[in-house]
């Protein structure tokens, strides 16, 4: 009776084995197995209904699509990775398949896994049953690994060169690829190293890339929806049926409402609500607009398509950050699912800044209500940059002073010490404000001096950074890394803080993000700031963007410090910091010499009172 009970399991085995794949499109699949888990917007059993869509982009990855490779080119809040979830659900049950997941990093990897792979597994019974409970022995189901009966999930960072030249691999899921480096360990392109691993399946492969663009002309979701058939969302207007994609160029408002946005159709000014939008995704279709290379799809889908976000609501933050560079091209990208042009590429001139200089007297402008510090460590001087932030992060340079000795010794760094402890008188009726953060860059000279001074200053927010080029370095990181014993380093995307300093810097009125000079800055100071430019060259046909001197050997102190003053202003946002309420808190406080109202003072007093607890300790 045994021997025929193992015999049966291996019979079982075997014919699921030389079984052929079920015809079942990946949508079908979805809407039978899948089961959303607790945590989610909607929980419970998934409907393609709910976002009609998904439902071409998903089939395409069926084992029966005549396509290779699916692009999504998309906004955010639609739903794109959760159709590459779904997918992986499908190949687990359906279509068994040595596949591999990879995203922009490692630790990225380690939280996806958490909090979307586990679930996907642990709340769909059709899953639950065929792979087994993670341990800590298990070695076929860990955070980079899922075993499955005919299969394996493998998942990998694009920052590891190792991960990406593993096992072949017949599904590939390239998630987010615009967050991928340029260069996996020296290696090459992460993308075309992923993909190489497929190449033994040819013809059978599906390759499924889904992100949001960034920058036009470097963005990798951008340059492969181009070769696709390059698909758009086409919906009916409910008034005359003319068929027509949804796009920002459609959406209106009332003068002053960007609240009341609606759609309107270009063919007959019929007017749709948000009311509106399921009928309207319910009847919309696909349509290619061009042959493509006859291998992909590809499909272009903005957040306006999306049912958990509303018109009102995409209008209403485009109202808030149309002004700022930096902040509008997060909303191109992620609302619009476009890639943004370049705005930092071009050289920004030091004499129009110069003439734009202001006097605000000795006291810090009214609308400062952070201040932050960056310092550069050079063989015989430290230089200390003073930048006061207020509401949208529109700045103010406050100060820039030079400390001559040598860094190697005691007394340059007691200077540093007495200056980054000095206050600085406010116009409001409130104490004088002191540096609330500082960052310190360890990269060049002295290194282990400036870790002895940071470490020891750690409850002061005098943060031991360290600048990283590169595209998708983020301003500052998760978690910090440990180096000399106990010292928190953190790594800073100096590329990204120069993208949106050289945008901001072109912005001539004040509002968010714009940024402020005092008359004292000198021709020298300018030029130092404006001393780099964008840079693109080619690796193996892929461009690289780099940020470079404009001549060789000229300084650029000025503009390093200002860059290591905004990671000091993400770091205290990182920590909680909320820079929009600090402003609107010190805008209520009457200014100095002014007479108190009662109606307005005790309810800002305290308000004021409770956030500068938090953070002057």
């Amino acid at each position: 009776m045994q021997g025929d009970s193992a015999l049966a399991v291996v019979d079982r085995a075997w014919r699921r084995g030389i079984r052929p794949e079920p015809p079942i499109p990946v949508s079908e699949w979805a809407d039978r197995n899948r089961v959303l888990p607790p945590t989610s917007a909607e929980p419970g059993r998934w409907r393609t209904s709910r976002t009609p869509y998904l439902k071409d982009v998903m089939d395409a990855l069926s084992t029966a699509s005549p396509y290779e490779r699916v692009v999504l080119m998309k906004g955010a809040q639609t739903g794109g990775t959760e159709a590459g979830l779904n997918w992986l659900g499908y190949i687990i049950h359906n279509a068994p398949g040595i596949t591999m997941l990879v995203q922009p990093s490692l630790d990225m990897v380690r939280r996806n896994t958490t909090v979307r792979i586990d679930p996907l597994i642990e709340t769909t019974p059709a899953l639950r049953e065929l792979v087994s409970p993670a341990r800590s022995r298990d070695a076929g189901n860990s955070l980079f690994r899922k075993s499955f009966p005919g299969g394996q999930l493998v998942m990998t960072g694009a920052n590891s060169a190792a991960g990406l030249r593993s096992t072949p691999v017949r599904y590939l899921f390239l998630d987010e690829v615009d967050g991928y480096p340029g260069d996996a360990d020296g290696e090459g392109d992460p993308v075309d190293l992923a993909i190489q691993r497929t190449a033994t399946f040819r013809g059978r492969r599906r390759i499924y890339m889904v992100s949001t663009p960034t920058l036009k002309g470097h963005s990798r979701i951008e340059a492969a929806f181009l070769d696709s058939d390059q698909r758009y969302f086409h919906v009916p207007c409910l008034h005359c049926g003319d068929m027509a994609p949804i796009t920002w160029a459609r959406i209106r408002w009332p003068e002053g409402r960007r609240d009341q946005a609606f759609l309107i159709c270009e063919s007959c000014g019929g007017i749709h609500h948000e009311h509106d939008k399921p009928a309207l995704l319910a009847a919309g279709e696909w349509r290619a607009t061009t042959a493509g290379d006859g291998r992909t799809a590809g499909f272009h889908l903005s957040a306006l398509y999306s049912p958990w976000e509303t018109w009102a609501e995409i209008a209403t933050e485009h109202g808030r950050v149309k002004s700022d560079p930096p902040r509008l091209q997060v909303w191109v990208n992620t609302k619009l699912g476009e890639s943004w042009e370049d705005q930092a590429g071009d050289t920004v001139p030091a004499d129009p800044l110069m003439a734009r200089r202001e006097d605000w007297g000795d006291r810090l402008p009214e609308l400062a209500a952070v201040l932050t510090a960056g310092v550069d460590v050079q063989g015989d001087r430290l230089e200390v940059q003073v930048v006061a932030w207020g509401a949208d992060e529109e700045s103010w340079v406050v100060e820039y002073r030079v400390l001559w000795g040598d860094p190697s010794g005691p007394r340059v760094w007691a200077d540093l010490d007495s200056y980054l402890a000095t206050t600085f008188a406010h116009p409001k009726s409130v104490a004088d404000l002191h540096i609330r953060a500082a960052c310190i860059d360890t990269g060049g000279h002295h290194t282990k001096a400036a870790y002895e001074f940071c470490r020891t200053r750690l409850a002061r927010r005098i943060w031991a950074i360290k600048g990283r080029g590169g595209a998708g370095i983020p301003v500052w990181p998760r978690r910090p890394t440990r180096v000399r014993g106990k010292v928190p380093l953190f790594i800073v995307g100096v590329d990204a803080v120069k993208d949106a300093l050289y945008a901001r810097l072109r912005l001539t009125e004040p509002g968010p993000g714009a940024v402020h000079f005092p008359r004292r800055m000198d021709g020298d100071y300018f030029r130092q700031l404006t001393a780099e430019r964008v840079v693109t060259r080619y690796d193996r046909g892929r461009p690289i963007r780099s940020w470079q001197p404009k001549r060789d050997g000229e300084r650029n102190e000025a503009l390093d410090t200002f860059v290591y003053a905004t990671a000091a202003l993400h770091g205290l946002v990182a920590m909680g910091l909320r820079l929009n309420d600090e402003a609107a808190a010190m805008a209520m406080l009457p200014t100095r010499g002014a007479p108190v109202m009662p109606s307005t003072a005790p309810a800002a007093r305290p308000a004021l009172a409770q956030i500068r607890s938090r953070w002057m300790g």
